[in-house]
């Protein structure tokens, strides 16, 4: 066994129960290991979409308003952008190993909590530990897969990692549908309870115990960074999840929300550059490349996921898909992600992760640029082919992206690094969706209002339809000012319509600008990892 080898995580055979011993041996453990590990971020990251198709369900069952039942998302968005930041100094308190089976129990638990609720305020309570259980296992679930295989293989072993990131948000919606079409809300909990166990039975199985010096190596507990970061965080969140819906800052609460947030996170900043034990380490930003990824993660966050937000409320609320229908549209697309990422397996050694971003962001802007010609008479046919783009582009941003941003880092800093990326993809994600929920409302009412002022009297083409439609309305009603009054409301219809065609139009644009604004970049990241990274060592996470 090679130097570089040894250093790998779940390489020594003194750290492995004696069944992943006889893995090692076979040259299979490693594999395991990141199978082991994807699973736990999978579950994460369904959980943050499954939830959005049962509201409706939820709300009735438990007797909740429309706004009251949003906090079942926004708890669990608050919790887990909070404790993300944090996932590397939890693994250096208690162990890498210990954390993430850890995390996974907390995750198993608070799920049955979640399906056994039988009140709101339970739910958002136990939707809030969810979250707090669950933050951990996307980024402790990236650095022990980044940290498992040499160079050459990690191209491989991501695209088995990122098979569930980027595909899970499209198979949420479809399995969340389903179930609560035909078992009810409460088994979109309950569905984690096997593979969480299952998770953890794989984890403390074949994952290298933790050493006792890994253990307990952050001296001092940070406990202000802790505070200062999930008032910031958690703030900000909420400004996010509520400021459209509250009108931003005509609403008070949204206000003292946005002063919390960027007081909070400016001390965060201050306290964790000066003290000596930060609880996150912001020191890591001195690498190029974890600016230059981790602003580009938050693009990827707001762009890609912003379309896979956008889409099914558009063919909802316009084409009225159901929600199950809705979310079978964004199948395809996660079938051409799955493919890609076995191409990026073979061919990821060979291609710089820069080249690769590069051709993903032009295919990405021509998937906005597609969803550009939308129309009254678009259907499934017509989001195929640009849903296919936006599965094939994602892969060849977010995978690279990864290996870009913390390949050039040396091993002691790829734990921090990893959190920190995962929380601008979140923050990203967070941004895009709030961004997407405030414009479509604002340029709907102004293309309405455009629409109305050419909609007069004056116009003879006006006066025409308004008359043909008058005259095919009496002939069922009877009546002259019921049938104008009825072709009046139709003409409104069309030009709420027409307005809310126009938003879509509208967003689409900005998506496929943002990705070609953006290209520069990628001048910030590494082309090659440095030797300390491409060695893989275990950073302890």
């Amino acid at each position: 066994m090679s130097a570089a080898t040894a250093t790998l995580y779940g390489s020594d055979p003194e750290q492995l129960s004696p069944i992943a011993a006889r893995l090692l041996e076979k040259g299979l453990l490693k594999w395991v290991i990141a199978l082991a590990a994807s699973l736990g971020a999978i579950l994460e990251v369904i959980d943050t979409v499954i939830t959005n198709v049962a509201l409706p369900d939820i709300r009735g069952n438990l007797g909740a308003t429309l706004s009251e039942a949003g906090w079942i998302s926004t708890s669990y968005a608050c919790a887990n952008v909070v404790i993300i930041p944090l996932s590397a100094w939890l693994g250096y308190r208690f162990g890498r190993r210990n954390y993430f089976v850890f995390s996974l129990i907390g995750f198993t638990l608070a799920s049955l909590l979640c399906g056994i609720s039988n009140s709101l305020g339970m739910l958002i309570f136990a939707r809030v530990l969810q979250g707090l259980a669950g933050g951990g296992l996307l980024a402790k679930a990236q650095s022990i897969v980044f940290e498992t295989f040499s160079a050459r293989e990690r191209p491989l072993a991501q695209a088995i990692f990122g098979l569930g990131v980027i595909v899970g948000p499209a198979i949420g919606p479809v399995l969340g549908g389903w179930l609560t079409d035909n078992m009810g809300w409460r088994w979109i909990f309950f569905i984690n309870l096997p593979l969480g166990v299952l998770a953890v039975l794989m984890c403390t199985t074949f994952m290298p115990s933790d050493r006792p010096e890994e253990i307990n190596r952050t001296g001092k507990v940070d406990w202000s960074g802790i505070g200062l970061l999930a008032v910031g965080l958690a703030c900000f969140q909420l400004f996010l999840e509520e400021g459209q819906q509250d009108d931003w800052f005509e609403s008070r609460f949204i206000c003292t929300v946005a002063i919390a947030s960027v007081i909070g996170i400016i001390l965060f900043i201050w306290r964790e550059l000066t003290t000596e034990h930060p609880a996150v380490d912001l020191r890591v930003l001195r690498y190029r490349s974890m600016i230059g990824g981790s602003l580009y993660s938050a693009v990827l966050g707001m762009g890609l996921y912003g379309i896979m937000f956008a889409v099914p409320i558009f063919v909802q609320d316009y084409l009225h898909y159901t929600a199950l229908q809705s979310g079978m549209i964004l199948v395809p697309g996660a079938f051409a992600s799955a493919a890609m990422m076995m191409a990026y397996g073979k061919i990821g050694n060979k291609v710089s992760p820069r080249t690769m971003i590069f051709f993903g962001a032009l295919l990405t802007s021509l998937t906005g640029f597609l969803l550009m010609d939308i129309n009254p008479d678009t259907g499934t046919k017509q989001l195929f082919w640009p849903l296919i783009a936006r599965g094939f582009g994602s892969v060849m941003m977010f995978m690279p992206l990864s290996i870009a941003t913390l390949g050039p880092l040396d091993k002691k800093d790829i734990a921090a690094g990893s959190g920190f990326y995962s929380l601008t993809r979140q923050l990203g994600s967070s941004i895009g969706i709030a961004l997407i929920t405030t414009l479509l409302a604002r340029r709907e009412a102004l293309h309405r209002s455009v629409l109305v002022e050419r909609i007069s009297d004056y116009r003879p083409q006006v006066g025409e339809r308004i008359d043909l439609l008058t005259n095919a309305f009496t002939a069922h009603s009877g009546s002259k000012q019921v049938a104008h009054d009825q072709a009046m409301g139709l003409l409104d219809r069309i030009v709420s319509g027409q307005a809310i065609l126009q938003s879509y139009e509208d967003i689409f644009t900005y998506v496929a600008a943002l990705f070609i604004f953006t290209l520069p970049l990628l001048f910030f990241l590494g082309g090659k990892p440095n030797k300390n990274a491409s060695d893989a060592a275990a950073a302890a996470h």
